[in-house]
């Protein structure tokens, strides 16, 4: 096991397509069990499910050659070695299901806050993204919050207007401040900003320390062990951010 770097922020590892899903829900969970005790006796976080088909990326197995018969000129089989094949990715329809959390207030069951953490389905062409912007719309135009996490570096971002360009991003959307939201927007080297989750006016907001959960997960999954810091992390980090990386302190 490589040494674990000490990330003053996000940890661009976590971001792999290979280990998202599980970041994701185990970051819902998270939430939920972060949340709920602040929450009573008024609110409670639930998690819920949304799921679609949409097209993923199936791995193909690498081939080390591959063999084609060839007729030599004394009529004798031969074989011929090709060179080694490209690894490629093709999209694949398959049930897709994504969790997020709805704040609802215990006596009415009303939904209050709905918290949505992206997934990369979320941020590129297709049903993934078409679902969730249609909801994300129909959020907006209620008088719901939203609450919009995206600790994913890669794809297309959600529709904002005159936004600062960061690799990651916290939305806070208090229906009745609405257009206007809290953007809190964070690079790579950067620390994740704490954040309020909004509830009814004269309620106390919890506020949400999402570094401590993501450490929190890492080490409570075992995630943190089946990373090799060595490599180039998934997506791909620049090579000054990569440098930057093998330059930071490890845990003890």
């Amino acid at each position: 096991m490589t040494a674990i770097p000490l990330f003053p922020g996000m940890n661009p590892y976590l971001e792999s397509p290979y280990r998202w899903p599980e970041v994701h829900t185990w970051l819902i969970v998270e939430l939920a069990r972060t949340l709920n005790p602040q929450l009573k006796p008024k609110y409670r976080a639930a998690v819920e499910t949304r799921i679609y088909t949409d097209s993923v990326l199936v791995g193909i197995a690498d081939a080390a050659v591959f063999e084609k018969p060839n007729i030599s000129p004394k009529g004798k089989t031969s074989v011929a070695i090709a060179t080694k094949p490209e690894r490629v990715t093709i999209p694949m329809m398959s049930e897709v299901t994504e969790r997020y959390l709805e704040i609802r207030e215990r006596e009415t069951q009303r939904v209050l806050t709905v918290i949505e953490v992206l997934s990369p389905a979320n941020k590129r062409a297709g049903q993934g993204r078409k679902k969730y912007l249609e909801k994300r719309q129909n959020i907006l135009d209620s008088n719901t919050h939203l609450v919009e996490i995206d600790l994913l570096r890669k794809g297309e971002p959600m529709p904002l207007c005159d936004e600062q360009k960061a690799a990651y991003q916290i939305l806070v959307s208090r229906a009745r401040e609405r257009p206007i939201a809290d953007r809190y927007a964070f690079d790579l080297r950067e620390s994740i900003p704490q954040f309020s989750i909004p509830l009814d006016s004269g309620d106390m907001e919890p506020v949400i320390d999402l570094k401590e959960l993501l450490n929190r997960i890492s080490r409570d999954s075992g995630i943190e062990e089946s990373i090799d810091y060595s490599v180039q992390s998934q997506p791909e980090l620049s090579a000054t951010d990569l440098d930057w990386v093998h330059s930071l302190p490890a845990s003890s």
